[in-house]
């Protein structure tokens, strides 16, 4: 077990290495030059220009670029091109915004699947499988920006209630308990939206992963022993079936940042993925290398937890 965790290990950071080398070079393969970020300003003059290029070590072989880059990112010193501020300070404050919308969104997706694709297998072809089986094509089909557009004018419209940003206009003044409920209400429909599309694909995988497990024989064994049903489909077939839901649950993680653009724009929630977005227009590319850096980093952190949850899942990777 040690041995098959250690080389997974070593194996992610040989990964972490080269994406980092491959999407700084990325970044400056773009046209133009980073120092260009806004060459129609009259206050950039020449000399500013060169002073910056310095500063930032635009100057120097993108080798060295590379290694200081790095350097001042571990040691906190990277700050962002748009605002001077420090892109790990600005990072985690959006992190702390977008952290309520993916652990309640997170939490009704895999809440709502299993129930919803292991009853959809166990009534095949039956009237709720066929309702699922709709709603879900409906719900994929749908455009996120779409229902979140409908959604907002349904409950603006009949509620009388704003939806738009973190908090109501005001509510500072307020109680603690009604800046919590405030907040608590700003969160229910953008991680609503967050977490319909991935009711809809999961539970598809759900059922098709239950239908295969329901038709092996040591099922039908089960069934004849005269197990009750509720034991054979949650105890015996479930746990067989959940080997592919352990793999996605370790890629969840990257959706702290990519997961969420459209929701926190359409919302005017103030997290990670909006961040990112702006400074792709702001061309401020400290901050995209960092989130990029982050985003590789969650990827391989979330496979990582994927290898754990495998040796405990099946006995077979623990031997």
């Amino acid at each position: 077990m040690l041995s098959f965790l250690g080389r997974s290990v070593i194996q992610k950071t040989i990964t972490l290495f080269f994406v980092s080398v491959v999407s700084f070079l990325i970044i400056h393969l773009a046209p133009g030059e980073p120092s260009q970020i806004d060459p129609l300003n009259p206050k950039f003059t020449p000399e500013i220009v060169e002073r910056m290029r310095k500063e930032f070590h635009l100057d120097r072989p993108l080798h060295i670029q590379y290694l200081l880059f790095y350097r001042d990112l571990f040691t906190g010193k990277t700050v962002s091109w748009r605002d001077n501020l420090p892109v790990l300070g600005k990072i985690w404050d959006r992190f702390l915004n977008s952290l309520p919308l993916f652990i309640v969104g997170t939490l009704l997706t895999w809440t709502f699947s299993f129930p919803v694709g292991i009853r959809s297998a166990i009534q095949r072809d039956g009237p709720y499988d066929k309702s699922m089986t709709f709603l879900a094509y409906l719900l994929i089909s749908i455009p996120g920006f779409f229902f979140a557009y409908i959604l907002i004018i349904l409950v603006v419209t009949e509620l009388h209630v704003p939806v738009i940003g973190m908090e109501s206009f005001g509510v500072t003044s307020e109680s603690k308990i009604v800046q919590i409920m405030d907040r608590i209400w700003h969160l229910v429909l953008p991680s609503f939206l967050g977490a319909t599309g991935g009711i809809a694909v999961l539970s598809r995988y759900v059922r098709s992963q239950m239908l295969e497990i329901i038709g092996q024989d040591y099922v039908r064994t089960a069934r004849a022993k005269g197990l009750a049903p509720e034991r054979v489909y949650y105890h015996h077939a479930l746990r067989n079936a959940l080997l592919p839901f352990v793999t996605m649950f370790g890629l969840i993680l990257p959706g702290l940042i990519g997961g969420s653009v459209i929701i926190e724009s359409i919302f005017s929630w103030p997290g990670m993925g909006r961040m990112a977005y702006e400074a792709i227009l702001a061309r401020d590319y400290p901050v995209i290398l960092t989130l990029n850096f982050i985003t590789a980093v969650l990827v391989l952190l979330g496979t990582l937890i994927s290898d754990l949850l495998y040796m405990l899942v099946d006995p077979r990777i623990r031997l």
